[in-house]
């Protein structure tokens, strides 16, 4: 990517980014569409596929970033990215809420409450990996990311469980929330595929097809990226954290408001909290490529980074508790406050990359 002009660079930038974009929302239609047919729509093994094909492009550019030994970008990208995408949620507030209430009040239940508390329990154990010391591991894995992958693992069966139904009134959810039941969403598109006539075998190579190109342009992304804006003074932590980070973050956006559109807000909180509580995962592959402990070696940037992401989740659980009502400029107070908080913080991370 060296030599190559600078025009062309970004041009190689939009390109993937358009591709991820397209690519993103065919995934994740025909992951939903696979799911209903396959019986995995409320598994256990559907969230786990659910996690890692919405999350194909950012684990692409942490392989591709991992082998080249671009740590900094890879865990920029991840951290950044659960930061980013929780911003995704005032996007889907501001655009995709047809009654004029909050998100938050729309989707309130127990169940996402939890789902956000699982978010902050790893990005608490990336905060404790940071300070390990870099000689703890043993056959290329260390303790941090190995202890992150399990603490996803107990949140997804306990997430799994809790999405029978809880102990509680009205089975978790609040009262003239979304008047139909958490993942319908799904099972509309599904629906929908089977009257346009697209069988489970179409769907399945479909789905290849968006992940094949979804993994190689996300590998584009970040190489041609990171040389160009490099080129333009911007540091490694910062593109991983805003401008990678909102790259990849396209098909959130996309298929979050397709999910509001069809009222299921629930659907759409919980894909973002999923999404987030998934990267942290991503730390045991990138120590595997790279033969040491990622997380030993953050930067101060990265810690910050992480407290960030906690930060902004746990304005979005208090809203989930407390449903506000107001609007301001078509969002609630917490998604006002998320915006705010993610600009400051951003503001913070330019002078400590600086």
């Amino acid at each position: 990517m060296g030599s190559l002009s600078s025009p062309l660079l970004l041009v190689l930038f939009v390109a993937s980014a358009a591709v991820i974009w397209y690519a993103g929302i065919k995934l994740s239609d025909t992951t939903d569409i696979l799911a209903e047919r396959l019986g995995l729509g409320g598994a256990l093994a559907g969230l786990v596929l659910l996690a890692i094909a919405t999350n194909l492009p950012e684990i692409a550019i942490t392989v591709s970033a991992a082998l080249a030994g671009q740590l900094d970008v890879a865990v920029g990208n991840i951290l950044g990215g659960i930061a980013l995408q929780t911003v995704v949620l005032a996007v889907l507030d501001a655009a995709g809420v047809r009654p004029r209430s909050p998100l938050t009040r729309m989707a309130a239940s127990l169940q996402l409450v939890l789902e956000g508390g699982l978010v902050v329990a790893i990005l608490a154990v990336v905060v404790m990996g940071t300070q390990l010391p870099s000689g703890l591991h043993a056959a290329r894995l260390d303790p941090a990311s190995v202890a992150i992958c399990a603490l996803w693992g107990i949140g997804l069966a306990l997430m799994n469980r809790a999405g029978r139904g809880l102990p509680w009134r009205e089975g978790g959810d609040a009262p003239d929330g979304q008047p139909e039941p958490r993942g319908h969403a799904r099972g509309k598109k599904e629906k929908a595929a089977t009257a346009q006539g697209v069988g489970t075998r179409r769907a399945a190579l479909l789905f290849a097809a968006a992940a094949l190109a979804t993994l190689v342009a996300g590998v584009v992304i970040e190489r041609s990226g990171e040389e160009f804006f490099a080129r333009q003074g911007l540091s490694g932590v910062l593109f991983g954290a805003t401008v990678l980070a909102a790259a990849t973050s396209l098909p959130e956006v996309s298929t979050g408001l397709t999910a509001t559109e069809l009222g299921d807000y629930q659907l759409a909180v919980s894909d973002i909290f999923g999404g987030n509580a998934f990267l942290p995962v991503l730390f045991l592959p990138a120590t595997v490529i790279s033969g040491k402990p990622v997380l030993p070696a953050a930067h101060d940037t990265d810690v910050y980074l992480t407290a960030l992401g906690i930060a902004l989740t746990v304005v979005y659980m208090a809203g989930l508790v407390f449903r506000p009502r107001r609007q301001y400029a078509r969002m609630g107070p917490d998604s006002v406050t998320v915006v705010i908080v993610y600009l400051v913080g951003v503001a913070g991370l330019a002078t400590l990359a600086t």
